[in-house]
């Protein structure tokens, strides 16, 4: 399972991106759940008991820069298989995208152009914040598995 990692980590192209996923990521993400705020100064403030959500945040910007370089990767060496390519990206996706559900500021903008499904959308996104991101981790720890086992068929890698 160690050598698929290394081959496509061996690339500094997928390093880099890797790195910039993770750091553009982790920054929008704990803008959005009001951990760094931007007016009137940078700064960064963790509130007690707020700890677990902080911690998921970051495992869930460290598994997407880890899973999406590997498929974008499995992408280029599959290009003539399509069909292949579907299920590792689609599980980096969704993943990414339910783990990003923090309304914070955005909330009263949904609230304000939609009304009362905008309230329940963002009550029900505020109320199960946590359980969405332990969800989007897992799909994502999911994702990572099926695409090394793709890698290791598909490039012939020995176990």
């Amino acid at each position: 399972m160690v050598y698929p990692i290394k081959f496509v980590y061996s690339n500094s192209k997928y390093v880099l991106l890797a790195s910039a996923i993770f750091v553009l990521m982790t920054i929008g993400l704990l803008i959005l759940s009001e951990y760094i705020f931007l007016e009137p100064y940078v700064i960064a403030h963790l509130p007690s008991g707020s700890e677990l959500r902080f911690v998921l945040i970051v495992i869930l910007s460290a598994l997407s820069a880890f899973v999406i370089p590997m498929n974008i990767f499995r992408i280029n060496v599959l290009k003539s298989s399509k069909q292949k390519m579907g299920g590792g990206i689609f599980g980096s996706i969704i993943g990414t995208i339910a783990g990003a559900c923090s309304c914070g500021p955005i909330g009263f903008a949904v609230i304000s152009t939609f009304g009362s499904v905008g309230a329940t959308a963002t009550a029900f996104l505020t109320n199960y914040e946590i359980p969405i991101r332990i969800i989007a981790i897992v799909i994502l720890t999911v994702t990572y598995f099926t695409t090394v086992k793709s890698l290791k068929v598909d490039c012939n890698f020995d176990s």
